[in-house]
């Protein structure tokens, strides 16, 4: 599935307007109706709903809604958020075609305000076409105090195409936005619902066709980001070969921990080792090597004095290399890094937490090197790489993520509440999964481990990160509805996973 900026879905509709013959006011027509379905699924006849439209193409599919849940029989009431003689356009012809019927409505004024009040009071669900996708900057009076009222009201809100005061593109809210229950939006999510604050405005959310054929995306050469599903991620999984042994699944080779940190290469080692890889081996430092040990019977550890030990180290026979979990910032990663950088032949480096810190010196390096080299950076590391403050990698995750990944020739992971995946090529995939159960330390060290594994055995850089990303995340999902987002640990997201593959 396919995500839209606020540019990109304009394209696609007056495309299909112009080119395909399909009148805007027909769009709409689409547009009101398929909201008025989901309404129709979800709600009894009896309900009361209260339709509340602004003067774009957003209030011109409110129209459409009262008018068709009107005919269906619903008890409907519209409040007009504007003057009837800001109409215009498609918008203005649907309003006709309800005023015209002598449908009920009543136009919001200072005047009237105890009366929107008291319409929302007896609604048993408030439909949200204010404002739509157009939305830039702080939402105005009258609506900023429309937005305010519904949003106390605890009712079920159902918001047509995106909530209103969410930025279709950055998914910023500078004032004030409808909190809906639902989002119901045309033809391709948002990207606005999955970046900045847009998780927290949008509610379950479902795409509905409203006659804009997806192939307009090909046709119009649009380079779209791509939503993960499960699909995808299970296509990405490496394939088990049945009749494989240990060498077939492949060897890794992580190089992590110090006294601060000994739980990070745990969690590394063991979520790469329970997801199908042959072999792990676990470079620790000496000084926690009996603890290790003791919690680590299937992995074959590797104890070093300092990072000259690694000179010694057989490389060849490593498929992938994993750089950073628990790694601390007291060794010599400088000298690490070139180490790798300089021994090891083609085989996938993935580089996570202090690994990230230490290669910020020698990101100059990194297009050079011939195999492929995968970074899994959170905000507050992802700001560091990039020299710009985390409220600057918050407000622009994709752009952020797409031009890193492309300067410097790298697989990118750029983790957060909704992960970004960027290509040296550019292209990119939006996690719409995972919640607060992952806030904890150790979980994105899960991560590293299932990129790990999955690279090991076979995936792409990219299949890799798809997998990973999509089962870390859904793991945690489930085990949050199954107990509790509070008690969920690195260990029981391993355990669950392992499970699913």
């Amino acid at each position: 599935m396919f995500v839209a900026s606020q540019k990109e879905m304009q394209l696609c509709d007056r495309y299909t307007i112009e080119q395909l013959g399909l009148p805007g006011v027909v769009l709409m027509e689409n547009a009101g109706n398929a909201v008025v379905q989901e309404v129709i699924a979800h709600y009894s006849i009896n309900a009361k709903v209260f339709v509340i439209a602004g003067g774009g193409n957003n209030g011109g599919d409110g129209f459409v809604i009262a008018r068709r849940l009107i005919d269906y029989g619903f008890d409907v009431m519209l409040c007009l958020a504007v003057s009837e003689d800001c109409l215009k356009g498609d918008a203005k012809i649907h309003f006709e075609a309800y005023k015209n019927r002598n449908l009920p409505y009543f136009q919001y004024n200072d005047e009237n305000q105890k009366t929107l009040q008291s319409y929302i009071n007896n609604s048993d669900v408030i439909i949200d076409a204010i404002l739509g996708t157009g939305v830039i900057g702080n939402v105005r009076y009258p609506f900023k105090e429309i937005i305010e009222t519904i949003n106390r009201s605890n009712k079920e809100i159902i918001a047509v195409d995106i909530p209103s005061g969410v930025n279709a593109n950055t998914g910023e809210v500078a004032n004030v936005a409808v909190k809906a229950t639902k989002t119901v939006t045309f033809a391709m999510p948002k990207i606005g619902f999955f970046i900045g604050d847009g998780p927290q405005f949008i509610g379950e959310w479902k795409v509905v066709d409203i006659s804009v054929p997806l192939e307009i995306v090909d046709t119009l050469e649009l380079d779209l980001p791509i939503l993960l599903d499960e699909p995808i991620a299970k296509d990405a999984l490496p394939k088990r070969i049945p009749h494989g042994h240990k060498g077939t699944f492949g060897h890794c080779f992580v190089i992590g921990g110090c006294t601060n940190y000994i739980g990070a290469p745990i969690y590394t080692a063991k979520a790469a080792f329970h997801t199908g890889v042959g072999l792990v081996s676990l470079a620790i430092p000496k000084a926690i090597y009996p603890i290790v040990a003791t919690q680590c019977p299937e992995i074959l550890l590797f104890p070093i004095e300092d990072e000259s030990n690694l000179d010694e180290v057989d490389f060849s026979k490593f498929k992938v290399i994993a750089f950073g979990p628990g790694l601390g910032r007291e060794v010599d990663g400088e000298k690490i890094c070139e180490t790798l950088l300089s021994k090891l032949n083609r085989q996938t480096i993935i580089i996570d937490a202090d690994g990230l810190y230490f290669i910020k010196n020698h990101l100059h390096k990194l297009k050079d090197y011939e195999g492929d080299i995968i970074l899994t950076p959170h905000p507050g590391e992802m700001a560091t790489l990039t020299e710009v403050s985390v409220k600057e990698v918050e407000k622009n995750r994709i752009d952020v993520a797409k031009q890193f990944a492309v300067k410097y020739g790298v697989y990118l992971l750029l983790k957060g509440h909704r992960s970004i995946i960027a290509t040296p090529e550019g292209k990119l995939w939006i996690n719409p999964y995972g919640n607060d159960a992952l806030g904890k330390g150790g979980s994105g060290d899960v991560l590293t481990g299932l990129l790990t594994s999955f690279t090991t055995q076979g995936a792409t850089p990219l299949e890799a990160m798809q997998a990973a990303s999509y089962y870390h995340a859904t793991s945690a999902e489930q085990l949050g509805k199954e107990q509790s987002n509070y008690g969920i640990t690195p260990t029981a997201i391993i355990d669950h996973i392992s499970k699913r593959l």
